[in-house]
């Protein structure tokens, strides 16, 4: 292959890990809630096998379809005739995380290759007090909060004091992060920016977390709403990944959306941020114009961030058949010596009770392309296998956690 185009659906899981219990998500299957809106459409990923991936249910077999929509009707029955026929025209696998964790860094991470056998740092009673104050001295700036708290309700509940006070809002969540949210016309993006490079420089060894994120805000009191301009500072990879054997191999490295952030730009040759799904799909199809010879990693986060993380079931629902809307225009773009690359690096069930944070679930993995066969390749022990398979591909020497699927 000349060109591999991976994107990842954040947070598209197809049901829980048999190890689930021990990360609290016994019951989580992100597809499953979805399809259970009357917005999920997703006829083009059936066709290229979604439902023929092991494991994966939607319930349509206890759905009422006669009293359907049309459309729902017959999307119900053509993945019904697809799966009883075995017949899809990509690549696919059910794979399972191997690393100890359900988070975006480490999820991306073993895609690349690379499995973490250890969980990194969480804080559910907050930062211990050396991190704080060091954090406080080297900003110059008091913080309030530091407890676990949902992205949305901390601005709601402290967003007042902020503005008041000027006092950073430090918070956390179930997975191992160190979230600063600010006001932007009380702390301008540089200067926050600037405050979560200090707290990358401090929360390093035993207090490791995988990201500090920025959280920048706007709005008044009772009505602040987060911006677009979330910015992740991720740990770097402690070894080599897929993307840097590729690079090395001479070869191009393109990330579109957070990736550059979740590597801490580790391997990448070049790079652009999104705002959204539609901008990440819209410059993906655009960068599938270039004459490049490599990977183009996309990462698609608003079905993490605005819905599952929210328990948004429509509002994730439509996302999904938003993606599958334009998966056409992907397809269409593909040159004989490209492929293409869906899939997930957790779940984030938005019919989960429980918790509001991922979950931990297998992930889907569809590969297509004109030189690739369209076999099942069942269940995989790794999300690892996906970068083995892109360095397989690229026809790139390299040693990864994962075996290649062809």
């Amino acid at each position: 292959m000349k060109r591999v185009f991976l994107i990842v659906l954040d947070s598209f899981g197809i049901g829980e890990e048999p190890d689930a219990d021990l990360f609290g998500d016994v019951g989580s299957n992100t597809i499953r809630s979805c399809a259970s809106s009357e917005y999920f459409d997703m006829p083009n990923m059936a066709k290229l096998g979604l439902f023929n991936i092991d494991g994966v249910d939607v319930s349509f077999t206890s759905k009422d379809i006669n009293g359907l929509e049309s459309s729902q009707k017959a999307l119900y029955e053509e993945i019904s005739e697809a799966v009883k026929n075995s017949k899809h025209d990509a690549l696919i696998a059910r794979m399972r995380e191997k690393s100890m964790g359900k988070d975006t860094t480490i999820g991306h991470w073993e895609i690349a290759g690379l499995v973490s056998p250890k969980p990194m740092p969480t804080y559910p009673n907050g930062f211990p007090k050396e991190v704080i104050d060091e954090f406080e001295k080297r900003t110059g700036r008091k913080t309030i909060v530091n407890a676990t708290y949902s992205g949305t309700k901390v601005i709601a509940d402290y967003g007042d004091e902020h503005v008041k006070t000027g006092a950073l809002i430090v918070y956390t969540s179930a997975d191992s992060v160190f979230q600063i949210a600010a006001h932007e016309e009380v702390v301008p993006l540089d200067e926050l920016y600037k405050y979560c490079r200090i707290a990358r420089e401090i929360v390093q060894g035993e207090h490791g977390v995988g990201r500090v994120i920025a959280r920048p805000f706007l709005g008044e009191s009772g009505n602040y709403y987060r911006t677009p301009h979330r910015h992740d500072f991720s740990l770097v990879p402690p070894k080599d990944t897929m993307l840097n054997i590729i690079k090395d191999a001479g070869k191009d490295v393109l990330s579109i959306g957070k990736i550059y952030d979740i590597f801490a730009g580790s391997g990448i040759t070049d790079y652009v941020y999104t705002e959204s799904n539609e901008d990440g799909i819209n410059k993906t199809l655009a960068w599938m114009d270039r004459d490049f010879n490599g990977i183009c990693f996309t990462n698609l986060v608003d079905f993490d961030m605005v819905y599952g993380h929210r328990r948004d079931i429509e509002g994730y629902a439509k996302a999904l058949a938003y993606f599958d809307s334009r998966l056409p225009e992907l397809l269409n773009k593909l040159g004989d010596d490209d492929c293409l690359m869906i899939t997930a690096d957790h779940g984030c069930d938005p019919g989960f009770t429980k918790t509001t944070d991922h979950t931990r679930e297998y992930i889907p993995f569809i590969c297509y392309g004109k030189k690739i066969k369209p076999v099942n390749c069942s269940t995989r022990p790794t999300f690892a296998d996906i970068g083995s398979t892109v360095l397989k591909l690229l026809d790139v020497e390299g040693e990864l956690d994962g075996t290649s699927l062809i």
